[in-house]
C-alpha cells in the first residue's frame, strides 16, 4: 500500500494520498468544510490560484514542522503535508479575508441578477449572499464594455466576468485551436478574441458550462426562462463526437437547454460537443434516464422539483 499522509481539517482527521490539495482533501470529506471555488476546475489542468476565494489557514505545517504558515493560503494550490492543521471555517481570518475576495470581486460586477442567465446556479451569487456587504466602499467608476458574440451561439458579457480563466484553458485543452484569451494588464485585463475572431468549433460550447458567473451565455436559451422555472433531466444519446451523456433543462413538454452533466461542485463531468448542446433540443432525440439529482439549498429544488413532475416526459419517450 502506497504511503498516507494524515491531514486535520476543521477538526475532522483524513487521510489522503502524497500530492493532494488542500481543496481536494476537503472535499472527500464534504460538507460545509469545503473552501468555495471560483477559478479551479477538476478536468483543467493548471486552472486555480487566481480568484482566491479558497483561502483557509494552515495553523500546523506537518507533524515533523508544525510551524504555522505565516500567511493564509490558497486551497486548491497547497499540497498537504503530514500532520498538516487547517482551518476553513473554523478561522474568523479566514471568513473575514473571504469576505474582502467576494468584495474584490463585485467592484466592476454589475446587479443584474435579475436579467442574468445565469442567476440561480451562480457561484458568486452564492458567495455574495454569504459573505458579500450591504454595500460597495468602492467610490469609481465600474468598468464597462460592450456586449459581443463570439460566435453564433455564445455571447460575452465582459462586465459580468471575473477573470477566472476557466473559458481559456478550456479551449486550450479540448479544442484544436484557441482564438481568445485574456488581452491586456491589470485593471484593463478582458478575455476577448484577436480581431474579433470567432469562436468556432466542436466544443466550444463548453466554455458557457465552465463559466462560474454570466460572462459566457448560451444564445439559444437567453432570456427564455429562468433556471427555476425548468425541470433538468439526465439524459444520453449515441454521439460519435462525445459521450453524449447531458442534462436536458425541460419548460414543459419542451427542452429549452442541454448542458454537460455537472457535479456536486458545479463541475462538468464529461464535456459534451456543440451538436449534442445546440442542435438535439428534442425528447425524440435522447434516451431519457431520470430526473437529475438537485441540491435541497438549490433555488431550483425550492421549485418543488420531484420526480413525478417529468414522469408525464419519460412515459410519453418510453412509449
Amino acid at each position: 500500500m502506497s504511503e498516507k499522509f494524515k491531514v486535520t481539517i476543521d477538526n475532522i482527521v483524513i487521510e489522503v494520498d502524497p500530492g493532494t490539495t488542500i481543496l481536494n482533501a476537503a472535499r472527500m470529506i464534504g460538507g460545509d468544510i469545503v473552501p468555495p471555488a471560483m477559478c479551479y476546475y477538476t478536468k483543467l489542468q493548471g486552472s486555480g490560484g487566481k480568484c482566491r476565494t479558497c483561502l483557509v489557514k494552515v495553523s500546523q505545517g506537518s507533524e515533523k514542522d508544525p510551524r504555522p504558515m505565516p500567511k493564509l493560503v490558497a486551497s486548491c494550490r497547497t499540497t498537504v503535508m503530514d500532520g498538516m492543521v487547517v482551518q476553513n471555517i473554523t478561522s474568523p481570518e479566514v471568513i473575514e479575508a473571504r469576505k474582502g475576495v467576494v468584495e474584490i470581486l463585485l467592484i466592476n460586477h454589475p446587479l443584474d441578477c435579475p436579467v442574468c442567465d445565469q442567476a440561480g446556479e451562480c457561484h458568486l451569487q452564492d458567495l455574495s449572499f454569504e459573505h458579500g456587504a450591504e454595500q460597495t466602499r468602492y467610490e469609481f467608476k465600474r468598468r464597462t464594455f460592450e456586449r459581443i458574440d463570439i460566435g453564433d451561439k455564445i455571447q460575452l458579457h465582459m462586465n459580468r466576468c471575473i477573470l477566472c480563466y476557466r473559458c481559456v484553458f478550456t479551449a486550450d485543452q479540448i479544442t484544436n485551436e484557441r482564438v481568445h484569451g485574456v488581452l491586456n494588464r491589470g485593471d484593463a485585463s478582458e478575455i476577448s478574441t484577436y480581431i474579433t475572431k470567432a469562436v468556432d468549433n466542436d466544443f466550444s460550447g463548453n466554455m458557457i458550462d465552465v463559466c462560474p458567473v454570466g460572462a459566457l451565455t448560451d444564445k439559444t436559451f437567453r432570456f427564455k426562462n429562468r433556471v427555476w422555472f425548468t425541470k433538468p433531466v439526465d439524459a444520453h444519446c449515441e454521439c460519435d463526437k462525445c459521450s453524449g451523456k447531458v442534462t436536458l433543462w425541460y419548460k414543459g413538454e419542451d427542452v429549452i437547454r442541454v448542458t454537460g452533466r455537472k457535479d456536486q461542485y458545479g463541475e462538468v463531468q464529461d464535456f459534451i460537443c456543440n451538436t449534442c448542446r445546440f442542435d438535439k433540443k428534442k425528447t425524440s432525440d435522447w434516451t431519457i434516464e431520470k430526473p437529475t439529482e438537485i441540491d435541497p439549498r438549490s433555488v431550483i429544488s425550492a421549485n418543488h422539483y420531484e420526480m413525478e413532475h417529468m414522469l408525464p416526459v419519460i412515459d410519453k419517450k418510453i412509449m
